[in-house]
């Protein structure tokens, strides 16, 4: 496939044509997912969860990811690349200038930042200063700690009003994607009506415009045996993983997945 930019993107949500991101932390990964089509290739700082072994991603560091974001960079052939800034990265907006230029520098075309409408002047210097930002939002792993622990957010009616304002502040503010994380299916159809920019769902529902899996959790790997409810296993049934990672291609594009038993 040619290359895949933001561009893309919204000329995918302008038809309706809907589009796939799967993590990737190596070369490995990187080139089986871009070659099977996956348009966005998201090196998540679940790589503390998923390959250090952490309870949370709270650990990870700008050094992994600018680690992890490289070799992907090699492996890559033709997909957007999007990194996450982690943990206490960005708490000012020098801290997330210099680490979304030490991403980006890296081989990532978008830097993911967690929160809501209080990163709008971080979002603006950064698109200033030629740094795409996906604004991911409801469910934050990084701040895990203050929610209470992996919850669907939005299911109140002043939450997911807040959730909505927020989404418009963000894509005012410059915001170039929006990620949602565990909020109700109807909400998430909502906020992405009601936005420009292509939203990314993963426990969303359908309604959003792409859609992201950790690669770990699609191929059915777990270390604790318990996938959450908005996975699916595309492993099961498939001879190998190049297999598993285009038939979740197909049944995105193809609206097949999510299905009700993955939404909120």
């Amino acid at each position: 496939m040619s290359d895949i930019t933001l561009t893309t993107l919204n000329k995918l949500k302008q038809s309706g044509e809907k589009f796939t991101c799967l993590t990737a932390y190596d070369a490995t990964f990187a080139h089986l997912e871009s070659t099977a089509g996956v348009e966005v290739l998201l090196i998540g700082d679940s790589l503390g969860m998923v390959l250090q072994g952490h309870d949370s991603t709270l650990p990870v560091t700008v050094e992994d990811m600018a680690y992890h974001t490289a070799a992907v960079s090699r492996g890559n052939r033709g997909s957007l690349i999007m990194a996450d800034l982690p943990f206490m990265s960005y708490a000012t907006l020098e801290q997330a200038l210099g680490n979304s230029a030490r991403l980006m520098q890296a081989g990532a075309h978008v830097v993911k930042l967690e929160g809501g409408r209080w990163l709008a002047d971080i979002i603006t210097t950064l698109t200033r200063n030629g740094i795409p930002v996906c604004a991911h939002m409801g469910l934050t792993p990084q701040t895990v700690n203050v929610l209470g622990g992996y919850k669907v957010q939005g299911r109140e009616e002043d939450q997911a009003r807040a959730m909505l304002e927020d989404a418009r502040a963000l894509e005012a503010a410059g915001a170039a994607l929006l990620l949602l994380e565990c909020v109700p299916s109807e909400l998430a159809r909502t906020i992405t009506e009601a936005v420009n920019i292509p939203v990314i769902g993963i426990g969303a529902g359908s309604g959003t415009d792409g859609q992201v899996l950790v690669v770990h959790d699609m191929l059915g790997l777990s270390i604790t045996g318990r996938l959450p409810r908005f996975v699916k296993n595309f492993m099961a049934g498939q001879a190998d993983i190049p297999s598993a990672i285009a038939a979740y291609v197909r049944a995105v594009k193809a609206v097949e997945f999510p299905s009700a038993e993955h939404e909120f």
